[in-house]
């Protein structure tokens, strides 16, 4: 299972949201990331997408860890973010009753 993890914000905000990213905490043992990837786009600024990956036994604690570390960005001039768990199919097939 995995969560998607994606933020924007004005390129003259790259500073600041660097120094924020510096001061997170570790992950979780439960967890791995792959990310943050980096890009840019005209009109929005810097976005970047991170993917965390755990055991569906921990789906609550991972979306409260995902949740507040993404806190730590707020108050950053125009930050959005956006978090979404996705499935796997095996784990999609089950909670349809098809596996």
């Amino acid at each position: 299972m995995v969560i998607i993890a994606t933020t924007a914000f004005p390129s003259e905000q790259s500073t600041e949201m660097g120094k924020r990213l510096g001061k997170l905490p570790p992950l979780p043992a439960y967890m791995t990331q792959k990310g943050p990837y980096v890009g840019n786009e005209v009109g929005l600024g810097v976005k970047t997408l991170s993917l965390y990956e755990f055991d569906q036994s921990k789906t609550k604690e991972a979306m409260e860890y995902v949740g507040d570390r993404y806190t730590k960005f707020f108050g950053v001039p125009g930050f959005t973010y956006s978090i979404r768990i996705w499935y796997d199919t095996i784990e999609a097939l089950k909670m349809i009753g098809l596996a």
